[in-house]
């Protein structure tokens, strides 16, 4: 299902022509802007390469489900659905078996040791990994690991996308989508938080606007 017209925050966001927020975004229209340009470039650009569209919004939909941002997943798993029905039940597997709460990860800088915290080491169970194939598999184990223990993010782990059949311009397109999808999903998540509030129901839209910057 493509939204060629809508601004992707502000759909997951639940953001309407007129809304008060809506005037606050306007007055950033760059920044609007650029949000937009970054979803079409990392999830509709015109030649994927060696990340299709199909495994994309699959790490998407995954992520989304992984933030436990219902409106968001169900908008990838809409995206999904129109290119690879099929992986939507072990994505949703998959969100299921991996979920947690981070983040998680030791710190290598003196001093700080002590502030690490080890937690789930996640990887997609045999049927999980049968289903979606071993390209998949690895892009959900590396965007787990992104998402929970960015600070564990070392070679090693791009070894594991390379071994899996991943090209290096590929590998930093799915950690540049795994990136923007957490900046997505925080700032929509924000957005409807603020929504929620009774600043954004009334004319006080300079105190939103300075919340947004």
């Amino acid at each position: 299902m493509s939204h060629p017209d809508a601004d992707v925050i502000d759909l997951l966001a639940g953001i309407r022509p007129g809304d008060p927020l809506d005037t606050v975004r306007s007055r950033r229209s760059q920044a609007r802007e650029n949000a937009q340009r970054s979803f079409q470039a990392l999830l509709e650009p015109e030649h994927p390469g060696g990340f299709p569209l199909a495994e994309r919004y699959a790490v998407a939909a995954f992520v989304a489900g992984l933030h436990g941002f219902d409106a968001a997943a169900d908008f990838y798993r809409d995206l999904l659905g129109d290119e690879a029905p099929q992986w939507r039940e072990p994505i949703d597997a998959a969100v299921k078996d991996g979920a947690t709460r981070g983040p998680y990860g030791g710190y290598r800088e003196p001093g700080l040791q002590g502030e690490g915290r080890d937690g789930l080491r996640w990887q997609p169970g045999g049927a999980v990994a049968g289903a979606l194939g071993g390209h998949l598999a690895a892009a959900l184990t590396h965007a787990h690991l992104l998402v929970f223990r960015p600070r564990e993010a070392r070679p090693d782990a791009l070894r594991a996308l390379v071994a899996a059949g991943w090209s290096g311009d590929a590998i930093v397109t799915l950690s540049q989508l795994v990136a923007f999808l957490s900046f997505q999903l925080r700032f929509a998540w924000g957005l409807r938080v603020l929504a929620a509030t009774p600043a954004s129901s009334s004319p006080a839209a300079p105190a939103i606007e300075g919340a947004l910057r």
